[in-house]
C-alpha cells in the first residue's frame, strides 16, 4: 500500500466526519473499513479521533458540540482541499462568490484551514499543510477514492471552482469530471431528486460493493442508493451511518493502461 507524502494543490485531501456520537461513530466505521481510531485530547474532554489504515491516516471525526446541535447541525462528512497559500485562496473564493462560513486560522502547528461556502451553497475545507498534508492513503480499499458535488447550478459551480483551482472538466450530459493536473479527482452532477441541498459526498474505495453493504446494514447503517453498476466504472452504493451521515463507497474495475480513482 503506497504512502501519499504530499498533495498538489487543488486536491482533495481529508476527509472528516462530524458526528452526534463519536463512541458510536468509531464502532460502525472500524469495523466496517477496518480502520484504527486513535483519540487525542485536544481540550478537557473534547477528543479529535485520527483515523487510520495499516498505520497510515485516512481521515478523521470529532463529536459535535452542544452549541453546533442546537443550531441543527447534523451528523456529516466534510471535505477538506489542499491549497498553497490559505489566505490567498479565500480571499479568491470570496471574489468569486462564495461564503467565508470561518476565515484562515491556524491550528496548532498541523496547518491552516478555512471553511467555505460556495456560490451554490455546498460547504467544503480549504488545508494549507503544516506537520499534516492529510491523509497518507488513498485510493486503496477502506480510503477515500473520489468526491462528487451534488447541485442543481452545474455552470454555476464549474464557473466558481475552475476559477477558484484551475480545474478543468471532462463534460457529459449525465455527469462532470474534475481534473486537477490533467489528473481526475471528483465530479459534479444534479441530484437524483428534489429536495436534497448541495454537498460535496465522499466516496471511499471497496473490494466488495455488495458484501460492504450487508455489512453495513448489519452495524445499523440505511442503504439511501442500492448497490448498481457504473458502466465501465464499478459499482456503487449510497449509505447514511448510523449517526446519519452520509457516505458512498465503490466497487472499482481496473481500466487498461491507467488505475481509476473514480466515477
Amino acid at each position: 500500500m503506497p504512502e501519499i507524502t504530499q498533495h498538489a494543490p487543488g486536491s482533495f485531501c481529508w476527509p472528516e466526519l462530524q458526528t452526534t456520537s463519536s463512541v458510536g461513530a468509531k464502532s460502525f466505521y472500524t469495523t466496517l473499513f477496518g480502520w484504527a481510531a486513535n483519540d487525542d485530547e485536544v481540550s478537557p474532554g473534547k477528543y479529535y479521533t485520527m483515523l487510520t489504515l495499516k498505520g497510515l491516516a485516512v481521515g478523521a471525526l470529532y463529536e459535535l458540540g452542544a452549541e453546533s446541535a442546537s443550531q441543527g447541525t447534523t451528523s456529516h462528512w466534510g471535505s477538506y482541499i489542499s491549497v498553497a497559500d490559505i489566505d490567498a485562496s479565500a480571499a479568491r473564493a470570496e471574489e468569486l462568490g462564495a461564503e467565508i462560513l470561518a476565515p484562515p486560522f491556524d491550528v496548532m502547528d498541523v496547518g491552516r484551514m478555512a471553511v467555505v461556502k460556495d456560490p451554490v451553497g455546498a460547504v467544503f475545507s480549504l488545508w494549507q499543510p503544516k506537520v499534516h498534508i492529510g491523509a497518507h492513503v488513498m485510493g486503496e480499499p477502506n480510503s477515500l477514492c473520489w468526491t462528487e458535488l451534488s447541485t442543481r447550478d452545474i455552470p454555476a459551480a464549474k464557473t466558481f471552482y475552475t476559477g477558484l483551482f484551475g480545474w478543468t472538466t471532462k463534460d457529459s450530459p449525465e455527469y462532470i469530471e474534475v481534473m486537477n493536473q490533467g489528473r481526475p479527482i471528483a465530479g459534479m452532477m444534479a441530484p437524483p431528486q428534489e429536495g436534497i441541498p448541495p454537498h460535496w459526498l465522499v466516496y471511499f474505495a471497496v473490494s466488495d460493493c455488495d458484501a460492504s453493504v450487508t455489512k453495513a446494514s448489519g452495524l445499523g447503517a440505511i442503504t439511501v442508493v442500492p448497490a448498481m453498476d457504473i458502466p465501465n466504472v464499478g459499482r456503487f452504493s449510497v449509505l447514511k451511518d448510523p449517526q446519519g451521515a452520509v457516505f458512498a463507497i465503490i466497487q472499482l474495475l481496473p481500466r487498461a493502461g491507467e488505475e481509476k480513482t473514480g466515477p
